[in-house]
Parts: structure tokens; C-alpha cells; sequence
């Protein structure tokens, strides 16, 4: 079964807070989110123009927030890179601090990634290394507060099938999983389905969003490098083709076996899609998506 949730990130291009993406899931018919999260403060988050939480917020009176507004929490964004020495030195702890976040807020999944570009100075294969002893250090974690480290395509490691399978085959771990992002992978030039397919085993999460089928209107056509949830205007017109491949995906994540899989849809348009998935539906969650995009009055301000 397929659950349907939003990312609050998408309210980061539009300045908007943390209320009023939850607000606007609410609004939608939505039972589900997924937010990113901070170690440490941000003061354009404290002033109320970024939907993302601080891990030095209290989690009992987010939960009670989240209670109170139907809401629950398929995945946390703890995505800072974690392959290569930076990773050893600051993801590792923010990864650790999200996992113990995530117990605390009955979330079951916290999200990982790597950069946008390969490492200057390190060979794959010493990436790998370095990568490996990363997630070695976190997984401790997340076996003792039960929450599954998911990893997300992304940049050049995330998006080379090969790297990924070594990564789940070094563990052979049920709490290292994938976190599918069908754009992410169309725009690092791959196929989403034919990827999908030789890892649909470890998929528990899945982001769908749209992007342009045309090479030429993709942000970055020849590496993966995406910053924000919400496409390109210019490409906005031209979603129809990667939803194609989301629901396939779907289609093919589904042929692996029972799974309850979450999906966080980027637009109406990817809800769309998902809805076109047949038995692997949760029927009626996507009659309520449109238009997701268009989450009400946002505050601006200018700097």
C-alpha cells in the first residue's frame, strides 16, 4: 500500500514556515510529512520564512503539534552528505541527533544523501571506503531507536547503481534502505524504472516529483544537482513525462512484494500519477492533492 504525505521543503522557495506547510497537508486531506531538520538554529527559520525544525527543538511538543493537526511523519531529511571525510566529521552527529530525533516524534525513517559533485582528490573507491565507515557509525544507532537509514539518490555516488548495491551489500542491514527520488534520477540522465528495478528491494520511501522530459529543460542535465523540491517554472509546463515514469515505478516497486511504501508527491501532478497505480493505491488519497502547489497566503520578505 502506498501512503501519500508532502515534503515541507517544497514551502522553502516560497518563504513559507513550518505551520503552513502542515496547515496546507491538512488542507489537502493528508495524513502524512516529511520535513528536514537543522543542527543547531537558523534565524530566517526562528523568524518564520523556512519550513524546516531545529534538533534543539523540544520533540514531545512537536508531536503534540502534529497530534493535533492529524499528522504523522513517514520520513525525517537528515541529508547532510554523508560520503566522504566531511561526512565523518559533521554527518555522522547529525545523523545520530536525527535518528534520536526521529524516535522521539514515533518517526520510523530518517533520510541520507551525498553531495552535489564527486569528491576532488578521492578515487570512488576510496569514497566508498570512507562511506562505509560513516554508515557503520550510524546504523548502531538506528538498530538501538528501531528507525531505518534510508539513502537517497542524489549526487554521483547515490545515482551509480553499482556504488549503491555494494552499500546495501556491506551491511546487509534492515535498517539501511533506499529512499527512491524519481527526479533525481531522471536528471542525473538515468532511467527512474530501469534504476528502481535493480534495487527495488530496498525501497521503504519514495519521492516523486515532476520534471521536464526535454534534456535541454532540465536544471542539470548532466549531473544531478537539485537544491529545492519545487521544478523550474519553465519546466513546469512539462511534467507529464517523468509522472509516467513515477507511476511506473510504483508499479515496479509493487512486484517486489508486500510493502508499505510512503510516497512524498512534489506536485499534483506526481500525486496524479501515483494515483494511477492500481491495487498499490491507497484509494482516494490523491483526490485531495490538487492544487498541493498552491499551499495559501505566504509571508515574503525582502533582504
Amino acid at each position: 500500500m502506498i501512503e501519500l504525505g508532502l515534503h515541507t521543503d517544497n514551502w522553502r522557495t516560497l518563504s513559507g514556515s513550518f505551520a503552513t506547510a502542515c496547515e496546507a497537508a491538512v488542507r489537502h486531506g493528508l495524513e502524512s510529512i516529511e520535513f528536514a531538520v537543522i543542527h543547531g538554529q537558523y534565524f530566517i527559520t526562528a523568524m518564520g520564512y523556512d519550513p524546516s525544525v531545529s534538533l534543539e527543538s523540544n520533540p514531545r511538543a512537536l508531536r503534540r503539534y502534529l497530534d493535533s493537526k492529524g499528522l504523522k511523519v513517514s520520513q525525517i531529511d537528515g541529508s547532510y552528505p554523508l560520503m566522504g571525510p566531511l561526512g565523518s566529521s559533521h554527518g555522522v552527529q547529525y545523523v545520530q541527533q536525527s535518528i534520536r530525533f526521529a524516535a522521539e516524534i514515533d518517526c520510523p525513517m530518517v533520510d541520507t544523501v551525498d553531495g552535489a559533485f564527486e569528491i576532488e582528490g578521492l578515487s570512488r573507491e576510496e569514497v566508498f571506503r570512507i562511506t562505509c565507515d560513516n554508515y557503520r557509525q550510524v546504523l548502531p544507532w538506528a538498530k538501538d531507536y528501531g528507525v531505518i537509514v534510508n539513502v537517497e539518490p542524489h549526487g554521483p555516488y547515490t545515482t551509480d547503481v553499482d556504488f549503491m548495491r555494494r552499500l546495501f551489500g556491506a551491511f546487509d542491514s534492515e535498517h539501511l534502505r533506499l529512499n527512491m527520488d524519481t527526479g533525481n534520477v531522471f536528471i542525473a540522465g538515468l532511467d527512474p524504472v530501469e534504476y528502481l528495478r535493480d534495487l527495488r528491494d530496498f525501497v521503504t520511501h519514495m519521492h516523486v516529483r515532476t520534471t521536464s522530459h526535454e534534456p535541454q529543460r532540465r536544471p542539470c542535465a548532466a549531473r544531478t544537482r537539485i537544491a529545492c523540491g519545487s521544478p523550474p517554472s519553465a519546466a513546469a509546463r512539462e511534467r507529464r513525462g517523468i509522472s509516467r515514469d513515477a507511476s511506473s515505478c510504483c508499479k515496479a516497486r509493487a512486484g517486489a512484494g508486500p510493502c508499505r511504501l510512503n510516497a512524498t508527491a512534489r506536485t499534483a501532478t506526481s500525486a496524479r500519477a501515483l494515483r494511477s497505480c492500481g491495487p498499490c493505491w491507497a484509494a482516494g488519497a490523491a483526490d485531495s492533492m490538487s492544487p498541493l502547489m498552491a499551499p495559501g497566503p505566504v509571508q515574503r520578505t525582502r533582504r
